[in-house]
């Protein structure tokens, strides 16, 4: 065994992949790999020398060479953030010692040992990209075992060969490059049978490049709309000139959304107004709410998860702007049509959104919109399992303070949020949060009590995962937003 069985290995990994475009895109769960490593043989010496004393040779000297390296190449579908099957092809390499006897003479035997595995993978994310894996599995492999026997020693029989199936087992971590390749490195120990009646293990330490299929083009750029799309915090109507003297108008909007939630958040209603009062405007416009998940989770329940969130936007204008629900429709699209990286916290916040799309409108006298309102919102961090407002947050706080000064019409609504390390009092914590942030504006910018209002929402609203301290960190927020006047 030698690096060129790795090289070829490497060399059918690449002529499989390109024999598997379609398979690749249509199944994104699927993914391919090969590796390659230093392996290690148990020789079993005492079971060799009883054998050899058996037939009437004392063994005066005994050498074995138990190291090799090893591959495999192999296959998996990820069926979910946790858990995947696994199968592939390995060979683990020669193993060989040498025995010299009394009466004398000699006996040299050659092992190597090669066959296919199945195995269930867990996976424990560790960060983004980050994470430790176990595996257990069995194999079915060949065994072959050679012999050569010198001077006295006479062998019957030079060769065997046996099939067996027994089990294996690993531990390793995976770090992600980037949505299609990522690296292992893992150990892994084969129970084998030798061939001639000893059982023994031969471990595989290995380094594996992996591709996952139906990433080629992760981001796949959404058809543009021709019409102008609506920055989410300026509530006016964008206006596109047409021929003649009639003037085109059009409106679009995005919004975003917690982690597997599909509630409408408080600082979106006003983007929603915009929408309304174009719709208002022009009763004969339609529109269609697109619903999109990040890709965490399965494509099945993202699926049904993005048709939820354009339905909740459906379901609130129809209720709290009485647009009628005929000329609404509410598609999902799930996972399938993604603006950003996955790979990063950003880009799946960026990822869970509504796009709305409404059709343009002609009127010869011109729309004349409600005036752009500003969307003020703001979010303060907290540390764990508390609710004292940060100084680094003063400056800021004073802002807003000033803002609701000068414009004493409006309210504002402070939202508490924790993250997943203390579920019991989570949403205590949350509402005490809030309620701090409240009673910083009061006692310190003398701002009325009666127009702030303090909610908790515990844990239910993550703008994270919780794996690790950094998003912990982010879901231990309070959220300020700024509420107008009907």
């Amino acid at each position: 065994m030698n690096i060129n069985k790795i090289t070829r290995a490497m060399s059918a990994v690449i002529l499989v992949g390109m024999t598997l475009p379609t398979l690749a895109e249509d199944r994104s769960g699927w993914y391919l790999g090969v590796a390659g490593g230093p392996s290690h043989a148990t020789i079993a010496e005492a079971e060799i020398k009883a054998d050899l004393l058996t037939s009437g040779y004392q063994t005066t000297e005994f050498r074995f060479d138990d190291r090799d390296v090893g591959y495999k190449i192999f296959t998996g579908y990820q069926m979910n953030t946790n858990f995947a099957i696994e199968g592939g092809y390995f060979d683990l390499g020669q193993f060989s010692y040498h025995a010299t006897t009394l009466p004398a003479g000699s006996q040299h035997g050659r092992l190597t040992l090669d066959g296919w595995n199945l195995d269930l993978v867990g996976t424990l994310p560790l960060t983004e990209r980050a994470s430790l894996f176990a595996r257990i599995g069995a194999h079915r492999s060949t065994a072959n075992v050679d012999f050569i026997g010198t001077g006295a020693v006479n062998i019957l029989t030079t060769e065997y060969r046996k099939r067996s199936t027994h089990y294996k087992f690993g531990v390793g971590y995976e770090y992600q490059f980037n949505r299609n390749l990522a690296m292992r490195i893992e150990a892994e120990r084969y129970r084998m049978d030798d061939a001639v009646g000893n059982r023994g293990d031969i471990d595989l330490y290995s380094v594996s490049l992996l591709y996952r299929f139906g990433s080629a083009s992760p981001y796949k750029a959404v058809t543009p709309v021709a019409m102008p799309v609506m920055a989410p915090a300026v509530a006016a109507v964008a206006v596109a000139p047409v021929q003649g003297t009639a003037v085109e108008y059009c409106s679009g909007l995005e919004i975003e959304f917690a982690i597997a939630n599909n509630d409408i958040a408080r600082v979106n209603n006003e983007n929603l107004l915009v929408l309304a009062t174009f719709m208002d405007a022009y009763p004969e416009t339609t529109a269609r709410i697109e619903g999109h998940t990040d890709n965490v989770g399965t494509e099945t329940a993202n699926q049904r998860l993005s048709l939820q969130r354009a339905q909740s936007v459906v379901d609130y204008l129809v209720t709290e702007h009485r647009i009628a629900r005929k000329r609404l429709t509410a598609v999902g699209f799930g996972e399938m049509r993604p603006l950003a990286d996955n790979v990063t916290d950003a880009g799946k916040q960026a990822n869970r959104r509504i796009h709305a799309v409404i059709n343009c409108a002609t009127d010869i006298k011109g729309l004349q919109p409600l005036p752009a309102r500003v969307t003020l919102a703001m979010e303060l961090a907290f540390d764990t399992d508390s609710a004292m407002v940060k100084g680094q947050y003063h400056d800021e706080l004073e802002t807003v303070a000033n803002y609701l000064r000068v414009n004493p019409e409006l309210t504002a609504t402070l939202e508490g949020h924790t993250d997943n390390t203390s579920p019991a009092t989570a949403q205590q914590v949350s509402k005490a949060r809030a309620q701090s942030v409240a009673d910083y504006l009061v006692t310190k910018f003398g701002i009325e009590r009666s127009r702030l209002s303090v909610e908790g929402f515990g844990s239910t609203r993550r703008d994270t995962y919780n794996i690790n301290a950094a998003q912990r960190q982010e879901n231990r927020r309070v959220s300020i937003i700024i509420g107008y006047p009907d």
